[in-house]
């Protein structure tokens, strides 16, 4: 197996959290932060902190300086028209909830229709069900296809005018499937509806054109970029977020507050109430730099690689079952006949191979798939074929401990 990566670097010896031998399998829950990643959040602390917008003094102004290029940052890596679109927030999950208790209970009543699909994480279907139970919105839920894909000829056929948003995973954090977003945004325009995309799992390793793909609302957590926990993005086109009402009130959002009444202050800011996570902004900032500079079209070849050569290795083994399309974004679900995926966590554990087992956030997938829980194995930039030789040793372990 050849590894694909360009980049005339040992990238693994940029991360330092991972100690020779040790296979990190689990990219999708969270990637492991590279060194200019860890030196801008301890430089952040160490040396350039002070609190952003508000001071006066020139450390303030230069850290505002810095949160703000992180915004100018982000804005260009996902393609967005104007750094005055993207929200800082703490996450993914933290994106889909503003968006559902601002847009959506100003804009959805009973009587208007919701589509989701059978493989979206908890995060983009619990805050639509908070939403359902305040307004009488309904939920609907496209099919996959038999190899784990949205099934978005089903989609078109389900799709009404009272269909007002239709909210999917770019790719699925369990299947590693990726969405056709241009086709959806186009699906959902044709009703009327808004498309939001849950980007968690496509920013680490495809190229992100917002504007190319023609969604109405981008979101995904910095932690699955190499970058910082805590810190997060909702990306929405300019008139929705001028039409949508705070979420959060406090400092830093208001234009003037009065005991009689409160102004605000427009977006970006209108959605960032109170003192936000200045130096999880830098980290990000430091994440997409490092991202970028080995190139996200090689990071997908070379995650590319590595899934081939694992569903290779792994359909050779006639207890294993796999999940997912053949062509998945750095992601292997598998189960193996008669263990439980929690016992092949624990194996591979002790052979220092680190894999994902459970239901993943991902429930009604996980009963569309006819299991309780699944193995997943989740490739990243520091990954390589000697980890994959490890997994494959491992699960041959299991099979032999469990035959």
């Amino acid at each position: 197996m050849t590894t694909v990566l360009t980049r005339p670097l040992d990238t693994l010896a940029d991360f330092p959290a991972i100690p020779f031998g040790w296979a990190y399998l689990d990219t999708a829950a969270t990637a492991q932060k590279p060194r200019p990643v860890i030196e801008a959040i301890t430089r952040g602390y160490a040396q350039d902190y002070a609190t952003v917008h508000r001071g006066v003094y020139a450390r303030s102004a230069d850290m505002t300086v810095a949160y703000e290029r992180g915004r100018d940052r982000v804005a260009q890596f996902i393609g967005a028209g104007s750094p005055d679109e993207i929200i800082f927030v703490r996450g993914a999950t933290e994106a889909i909830n503003l968006v559902a208790q601002t847009w959506g209970q100003m804009n959805l009543k009973a009587g208007d229709r919701i589509l989701l699909s059978t493989l979206e994480h908890h995060s983009n279907i619990v805050p639509w069900q908070l939403l359902r139970d305040r307004t009488g919105v309904q939920i609907d839920v496209a099919p996959l296809t038999a190899d784990g894909r949205i099934d978005l000829d089903a989609v078109e056929a389900m799709l009404t005018p009272a269909h007002k948003l239709v909210a999917l995973a770019h790719v699925s954090n369990v299947l590693g499937s990726v969405l056709d977003a241009k086709r959806a945004a186009a699906l959902a325009h044709k009703v009327g509806a808004k498309l939001l995309l849950d980007g968690c799992q496509a920013v680490p390793r495809l190229p992100v054109d917002v504007a190319a793909l023609d969604c109405d609302f981008y979101v995904f957590s910095g932690h699955k970029l190499y970058g910082p926990t805590g810190i997060g993005i909702l990306w929405a086109r300019p008139e929705i977020l001028a039409s949508m009402p705070p979420w959060q009130g406090g400092g830093a959002m208001i234009d003037k507050v009065t005991f009689e009444k409160t102004t605000y202050l427009p977006a970006p800011a209108r959605f960032e109430a109170g003192t936000p996570h200045i130096v999880g902004v830098l980290g990000l900032h430091a994440a997409i730099d490092y991202v970028e500079s080995i190139g996200l079209e090689a990071i997908h070849a070379h995650e590319t690689a590595l899934v081939k050569a694992t569903r290779d290795a792994l359909s050779a083994i006639n207890s294993v079952t796999l999940f997912g399309p053949e062509d998945s974004a750095g992601i292997v679900s598998f189960a193996i006949e008669g263990v439980h995926p929690h016992d092949i966590g624990t194996i591979l554990d002790e052979a220092q191979v680190a894999i994902r087992a459970g239901h993943h956030c991902a429930q009604p997938l996980m009963a569309h798939l006819g299991v309780d829980a699944t193995a997943r194995a989740s490739f990243g930039v520091y990954n390589s074929e000697a980890d994959v030789a490890a997994l494959v040793k491992g699960i041959e372990r299991v099979t032999r401990i469990f035959g």
